[in-house]
């Protein structure tokens, strides 16, 4: 193998710069051509992609989003798309590809593979964390300490002002998001999607709080498992407190990659080259009990992460 391509695809994460350094850097270290595709599987398609090289990576190691941009692409998705993107594979001398995303590019990347032979290793990008296969993805540290963050410069409002704020997070379809960064800060209910909640109950927390000399609270809420609004008025009608409602949406997204996430992404963009380098294909690399692992496609693809119900037990119990 003498010349791979990077893409990244899907929603932006903190952490995707310092993966796509990584597998530069790796891949020319190891005597490797590496092609930068851009704006995901549409510059598959368009031909946007060129040659990169060692400064073409320099000091994106402490950048959010992504310096090869992302897009989603409905030509990619048909058999024609795919048809342009293969005579692209040929025309660049493309012999492997890495692609850094979530379900959906994993998808389309085993698709390819499946249809032309590319030799493909994915690598989990996801703020959401909701990728089978690994305990961690890029992102989701990062998007946590943002939601932290902000919980706590709401709780300081809250506390001056003595209400009730809730706070809605992103989490479609998973709310690992609102479940950690609700444990880290202290929040008196986490609403996520995979766990049924009663807003009686929830309210008659609230008025048990306010009993025991409890003048704030904080609601986190996964936009999955319901609107934040729709909940602070709910609050409002059963109890009659004073309820806020922040819905923090991109701002989850941007920003620095914490020290975990550059780490974890630059393990992982590294062990892709390697794989590729070793004749290997269809996997996704994934962090498991802190050891980057292989997984095939098929294991990952169309399966999510479960939430941890331990974690969400404790969150309940220590914010009695």
């Amino acid at each position: 193998m003498q010349r791979i391509g990077v893409l990244t695809s899907g929603g932006d994460a903190s952490g995707m710069n310092s993966c796509i350094r990584a597998v530069v850097r790796k891949a020319i270290y190891h005597g490797l051509e590496v092609i930068g595709i851009n704006r995901g599987y549409s510059g598959f398609v368009d031909a946007d992609m060129g040659p990169m090289n060692l400064g073409s990576v320099a000091d994106i190691i402490g950048k959010g989003g992504t310096i090869l941009h992302t897009a989603r692409s409905k030509r990619f998705m048909t058999k024609e798309g795919r048809a342009l993107a293969y005579e692209n594979v040929q025309r660049f001398g493309i012999q492997g590809l890495v692609v850094i995303g979530g379900d959906g590019s994993f998808t389309g990347a085993n698709i390819f593979q499946q249809e032309y032979g590319l030799p493909v290793i994915c690598v989990p990008g996801t703020i959401d964390n909701d990728i089978a296969g690994t305990d961690y993805t890029i992102g989701f540290d990062t998007a946590v300490n943002n939601v932290v963050d902000a919980i706590n410069k709401i709780r300081d409002t809250a506390t001056s002002h003595e209400r009730t704020f809730v706070i809605e997070v992103m989490g479609r379809h998973a709310g690992h998001i609102a479940l950690a960064a609700g444990l880290a800060g202290g929040a008196e209910s986490i609403l996520i999607p995979e766990i049924p909640y009663n807003i009686d109950d929830i309210c008659k927390k609230l008025l048990s709080g306010i009993r025991r000399g409890k003048l704030h609270s904080v609601i986190l809420v996964a936009e999955g498992a319901a609107s934040g609004i729709d909940i602070g008025q709910k609050i409002k009608e059963l109890t009659g407190f004073d309820t806020k409602v922040t819905i923090l949406g991109h701002l989850q997204r941007g920003g620095s990659p914490s020290s975990f996430d550059r780490i974890l992404a630059a393990r992982l963009g590294a062990k892709a080259v390697e794989l590729l380098m070793a004749g290997e294909t269809n996997k996704m690399v994934g962090m498991k009990a802190g050891e980057i692992v292989a997984t095939d496609l098929a294991e990952v693809i169309g399966k999510s992460s479960p939430i941890n119900k331990e974690m969400y037990e404790l969150a309940k119990i220590l914010s009695i």
